[in-house]
């Protein structure tokens, strides 16, 4: 049974995940569609101001902070290798750590960045709005579904105990 520090470990990857899959679906439902639907060099600046207010100590300590909670609870998880819920622990944790954080880090940041050089009105940023909306909702849906799931495993680790 997972109890003690684990469980309160356990329990903080849940919480931390399910925000992020807030944030991120948040994102995906209608964000990004709002976002789409204005001219191209209204839709570039309003996400460039978006990215740049979103780099926050709460939303960094929630997002990074997520990213430290999954790897301990992997590293412990291998450690004590619970009887119960040792899968989900090391799935759960996976999920967060590539599906949502890593993506984030290797598909959804290097596209803000490229936005973040484009000045809004200009021919360059026009023609790569569209491709950067798909793109980037594209990848957010994925890191969405990863760490929903990744709070609904560590959930299921819990209840098996």
């Amino acid at each position: 049974m997972i109890d003690g520090p684990y469980y309160v470990l356990v329990l903080l990857g849940v919480l931390g995940a399910g925000l992020m899959a807030g944030v991120f679906c948040g994102f995906s439902a209608f964000v990004m569609r709002g976002l789409a639907s204005l001219p191209p060099a209204q839709g570039v600046a309003a996400m460039n101001a978006i990215n740049r207010a979103a780099l926050t100590p709460v939303f960094m300590l929630v997002f990074a902070g997520s990213a430290v909670v999954s790897a301990m609870i992997a590293v412990v998880t291998f450690v004590v290798w619970p009887d119960d819920g040792k899968v989900a622990l090391l799935v759960g944790s996976g999920l967060y750590l590539f599906g949502s954080f890593g993506l984030t880090v290797m598909a959804n940041v290097p596209r803000n960045e490229a936005l973040a050089k484009l000045e809004p009105g200009t021919p360059e940023a026009v023609s790569y709005w569209p491709v950067y909306v798909r793109e980037w909702t594209f990848w957010n849906h994925v890191r969405t579904v990863a760490a929903a799931a990744a709070a609904v495993v560590y959930v299921l680790a819990l209840s098996w105990g």
